[in-house]
């Protein structure tokens, strides 16, 4: 039987991230960033790929990176959702890489592991692991056609584009033109990424590529989900003890207790189904029923926690100062993207052949 539990090792990494992320990425810097021109904290980035080596940690050592496996990326996920930090590792670290790792680009490889350059994979943030995505059209050896809604564009320095070739092409960030969209979840901007005749160097097969990175993002992203429904579940039991109503603490009104008690058995399934997709993906046992389960799981999980805290903040939490509402905004992002709960629901049913009515 698989062991779900944190080890030794992972519990360090942990705390050595969210140390970092307590000095890098503290709420008031964070609501600031994102009203500025440059919504990614590249500080911070620097500090978990190159400080920390974080960025390879999919990558096997003899390709440049740390040989760690999904289960301790889900860790650095988890503390990364609790601080809702706006740098692209889910992007970069882990969808890009994985793309990557289905091809045969070792140098390419190594220079995101390093956290020198970061990487994006030039495929929408709502689509599913297996689900139709856009391509570009490939021309004399030039590259043409316009992608939408694509996260952490704006930070990328390389962009792997599928085309209608079947190959997957990385492009030089610099030779397309990125224009960002309105995003709701200011801390992973989407944009439009436009080629007009562009060089692209074949790096292997699409549909291959992008289903792998795809399955990681989806699998993964639910940790993300997980540390960011606890950071929400714990803030909000804290604020209930302090606040007074009656002279007496908030959190002591039995209906509030009941919402809270309701709140946790969601979160702790959470966590179980976050790290059982993690282990999954890790050893590859039973991969995609358990990202599915993950991913059908975690979105209303993740909305719901934010959503209680914002109301049970009650008035701070509908300040722009409280950072409640960046965890609402990313939960809800989250919660399309790769694939909506419903899609893994009905991707589920598939794979363990149980027809929806």
């Amino acid at each position: 039987m698989t062991d779900l539990l944190y080890s030794e090792e992972e519990e360090a990494l942990r705390a050595a991230v969210r140390d970092l992320l307590t000095d890098h990425c503290d709420a008031p810097g964070v609501i600031a960033r994102t009203e500025s021109d440059t919504p990614h904290d590249l500080a911070a980035w620097k500090a978990l790929a190159e400080g920390m080596g974080l960025a390879g940690l999919l990558v096997p050592e003899d390709k440049g990176g740390q040989g760690a496996t999904h289960r301790e990326v889900a860790v650095v996920l988890e503390e990364l959702g609790r601080a809702v930090a706006p740098v692209p590792y889910l992007t970069s670290a882990v969808v890009a890489t994985e793309a990557l790792l289905a091809c045969d680009a070792d140098d390419l490889l190594a220079e995101l592991a390093s956290g020198r350059r970061i990487g994006a994979l030039a495929v929408a943030l709502n689509v599913a692991p297996g689900g139709a995505y856009k391509v570009v059209r490939h021309e004399d050896g030039a590259l043409h056609g316009e992608l939408t809604a694509i996260a952490d564009a704006q930070a990328a320095h390389v962009l792997l584009v599928p085309a209608d070739d079947g190959g997957l092409y990385a492009v030089d960030a610099d030779a397309v033109t990125v224009t960002p969209q309105v995003s709701f979840d200011l801390t992973r901007p989407l944009a439009t990424v436009t080629l007009d005749g562009v060089p692209g160097r074949l790096l292997g097969d699409a549909e291959a590529a992008v289903h792998r990175a795809l399955r990681a993002g989806a699998g993964l992203l639910a940790s993300e989900q997980f540390g960011l429904a606890e950071w929400t579940l714990t803030e909000t039991v804290r604020y209930l003890k302090e606040r007074k109503q009656f002279n007496r603490p908030v959190g002591g009104f039995q209906a509030l207790k009941h919402r809270l008690a309701q709140l946790w058995l969601e979160v702790v399934n959470l966590r179980a189904a976050a790290r059982n997709a993690a282990d999954a993906l890790a050893t590859g046992a039973d991969t995609d029923v358990a990202v599915a389960v993950a991913q059908a799981y975690a979105a209303s999980v993740a909305v719901h926690a934010a959503e209680e805290a914002l109301q049970l903040h009650a008035g701070i939490g509908m300040t722009w100062e409280h950072p409640v509402h960046l965890y609402l905004k990313r939960a809800k992002s989250d919660s399309i993207a790769y694939g909506t709960a419903g899609a893994h629901r009905a991707r589920l049913a598939e794979l363990v052949d149980l027809q929806a009515p």
